[in-house]
Formats: structure tokens, C-alpha cells, sequence
């Protein structure tokens, strides 16, 4: 009897931190790569919400270390840095995934707590990231770091406010350090999920027919190529799908 094959696991042993990975496409990101043979590390906000994923993702035969943790709590950040070299000394993928939409106003009309708040989670969170992993992911044979963006970052778009400006300020973040590290064997890219089901797009399409927003397992195959050591793109915003 001829035995089946092993499937082949593109990112056996690698070693990837995903933030917003309780829901969405974190979620769905997480257990993707868990398939995959990552080592997960895992932060969101819920604590409870963690723990599901971290069953779902043990029975899959994985690991996660969880950090339940609000991102605007920097220094969290910096010690996420610290633990991540102390055990594995070096981060292979990086995904910042975890957003917040704020309100849907006229920019004049935007509380200035919910807009600090905004971009505090969408921008500076995500250079914090950067700031504290650049050095692991450059300790790493082939570091990936990939970032979520959005559609409202083309042309203008009215009463999305502090999302699409946080947004397009995260794109242009992530574009100067893409050309920072050119030369080095980090690969940096965005994502823009387009319509994916989400608590966030729940929030700002409510009542939206579910059938026009895809499911988010059904991206996350980019996710892996773009964590996989075989990446060739840089400095790119990819569609998916």
C-alpha cells in the first residue's frame, strides 16, 4: 500500500505574531497559520475570545502564548518585544491586523477622545510594532511583516474620518519602512481585505445584506503567502481577492 503524502506546512516552525486575533480576519489568519506549522503568538483585547481560538488552535496540534492586551497601552508593545526575544529570538511574520473605526461623522463633529483613540490603534499601535519587532524580524532568515489597510484610503471619503485618515497614514508608514529595510531580508506588504465580515464593517454597514461581504478564511491564503519564506513582493498593497 503506497502511503499518502504529508500535506506540506508553508510555515512549519516559523515563528508569527497576529494583534486583533480574537475575530475577523485575525481569526481567521491565526488558524490558518496554525495549519500551516507557525508558532503563534497571539494578542486581541478579549480575554475569553483569545481562549476559544488557543483551544481551536491546540487542536490542531499548535501553540499560542496569549497576551490579552489593549494596544494603546505602548509599553505592552515593548514587553511583547522583550518576551518574544527572550524565547524564541527572533519573530519570522509580524501581522497588524487590529483596527478601530470610531465614529461615523463629519470631521468636525468627531469627539477628540474617539479620534485620538483611532489613531492611536490604527497608526501609532502598528509603529510601536514596528519599532519594537524590527529587530527580531530582521534576526529572522526571511521576516514578513504585513499590515492591514482599506479601501477608504483611495479617493475621499466622507464622514469616515478618523478611520481613512489613520488608515492612509498607516500606508504611508509602512511604505517608508518597506524602503528603510530594502536591502535587508524583510519583506513588507499591506493587505486591503475589501468587503470581509467583521464586527467592523458590522459597525459601519449596519443592516448590509451578509451575502456582499466574503468570509474571512476565505483571504487568509494571502496572509500565507506573504509569511512565506518564498515571498517575493515588497513594499506592495495587495488586493485580496
Amino acid at each position: 500500500m503506497t502511503m499518502a503524502a504529508a500535506p506540506v506546512r508553508r510555515l512549519q516552525g516559523r515563528v508569527a505574531l497576529v494583534t486583533g486575533a480574537s475575530r475577523g480576519i485575525g481569526r481567521a489568519v491565526a488558524l490558518r497559520y496554525a495549519k500551516e506549522g507557525a508558532h503563534l503568538v497571539l494578542t486581541a483585547r478579549t480575554q475569553s475570545a483569545l481562549e476559544e481560538l488557543d483551544d481551536e488552535i491546540r487542536g490542531l496540534g499548535g501553540q499560542a502564548p496569549l497576551v490579552p492586551a489593549d494596544l494603546t497601552d505602548f509599553p505592552v508593545i515593548d514587553r511583547m518585544g522583550a518576551a518574544v526575544f527572550e524565547r524564541f529570538k527572533r519573530l519570522d511574520i509580524l501581522v497588524g491586523n487590529a483596527a478601530m473605526l470610531g465614529t461615523m461623522s463629519p470631521m468636525g463633529h468627531i469627539d477628540t477622545e474617539v479620534w485620538e483613540q483611532v489613531v492611536a490603534v490604527n497608526l501609532t499601535a502598528n509603529w510601536r510594532l514596528i519599532r519594537g519587532f524590527d529587530p527580531l524580524l530582521k534576526a529572522s532568515e526571511a521576516g514578513r511583516a504585513i499590515f492591514v489597510t482599506s479601501e477608504v484610503t483611495d479617493g475621499a471619503w466622507p464622514y469616515w474620518g478618523a478611520y481613512a485618515v489613520s488608515k492612509a497614514a498607516l500606508e504611508m508608514m509602512v511604505r517608508i519602512y518597506a524602503a528603510e529595510v530594502a536591502n535587508s531580508k524583510v519583506r513588507v506588504n499591506l493587505v486591503n481585505p475589501g468587503a470581509v465580515k467583521s464586527a467592523l464593517r458590522s459597525q459601519a454597514y449596519p443592516g448590509e445584506d451578509p451575502k456582499i461581504a466574503k468570509d474571512p478564511e476565505c483571504i487568509a491564503g494571502l496572509f500565507v503567502e506573504l509569511a512565506s519564506p518564498a515571498c517575493a513582493h515588497h513594499g506592495e498593497t495587495l488586493p485580496a481577492g
